[in-house]
């Protein structure tokens, strides 16, 4: 892409219409849905957290994103939803560069990106029904189309019938199934899980995990990030390993990537523990 093509959709608003699934934009439908080119950022001189990043996403894939703490993982994420701005090269979103858009084309892009995180980000003195219907609120969609996709969005998640609860009384397991709701009722393109069972012991981990497996194979686009060796090993998904500021994509995941080194003694170089 020239610089004149980046300037001229830079002064675009950005107003995809990307969904899971198959409603999106004609115009998305052959692009993939991140591209990292030459990604570098740092919060210190000389100590890069992200290092010459390069990645492509797909529509559609999971991705498992690890690496030891202070790695860069939630940093990689924050990126995407324009929380941070990256210090040199692009992230292309559907094509369009995320560091270059206009300020008030940043909320659109928000608006397919749904954020799910380790801490839940629930306000709970709200109802579940509220911390959820929240994001479409702000949209301004009317009281009976929120009321039915709020509803949809707390069956897929398991929470049927919990919506009149306040999210203080519930679970750690169950807040987090709260959060989940929240971050697919606006039916995003892509679903950013920044150690999303961080706080959840194995067995709610595990449940965690199938929860955004199946709103992976309703065609939402995944990219969940953990330090948690056995949630890695229980699918053979790809991974992509952050340490010293530099990206190794495991296409193959743990598992096979390990059968490949004929070796089950030891971890792939830079593999967290």
């Amino acid at each position: 892409m020239s610089q004149m093509d980046d300037d001229e959709n830079m002064s675009k608003p950005f107003r995809p219409l990307l969904r899971a699934g198959t409603r999106y934009s004609r115009d998305a439908a052959d692009r993939p849905i991140l591209m990292f080119e030459d990604v570098y950022k740092s919060y210190r001189p000389g100590v890069p957290v992200l290092r010459g990043t390069n990645l492509i996403i797909e529509r559609g894939e999971f991705v498992f994103i690890t690496g030891p703490s202070g790695s860069g993982k939630s940093t990689l994420l924050r990126l995407l939803y324009r929380a941070d701005m990256v210090d040199q090269g692009r992230i292309l979103f559907l094509g369009r560069d995320i560091a270059r858009l206009r300020d008030d084309s940043v909320p659109f892009l928000r608006r397919n990106i749904g954020v799910v995180f380790q801490d839940f980000k629930l306000v709970t003195s709200w109802s579940v029904f509220e911390n959820v219907a929240i994001t479409l609120e702000v949209l301004g969609l009317p009281s009976r189309l929120i009321r039915s996709r709020v509803g949809e969005a707390l069956e897929r998640v398991g929470l049927t019938g919990r919506g009149g609860d306040p999210a203080g009384v519930l679970s750690g397991g169950e807040q987090q199934r709260v959060a989940v709701a929240r971050a697919i009722v606006g039916e995003p393109a892509l679903v950013l899980a920044d150690e999303p069972t961080g706080n959840l012991d194995p067995q709610l981990a595990l449940d965690i995990l199938g929860l955004f497996e199946e709103i992976n194979d309703a065609g939402t686009t995944v990219l969940f990030a953990t330090h948690d060796r056995s949630l890695l090993d229980i699918r053979a998904r790809r991974l992509i390993v952050l340490d010293e500021g530099k990206a190794m994509d495991v296409p193959t995941g743990i598992a096979l990537h390990d059968d490949d080194e004929d070796d089950d003694d030891e971890l792939p170089s830079g593999l967290p523990l």
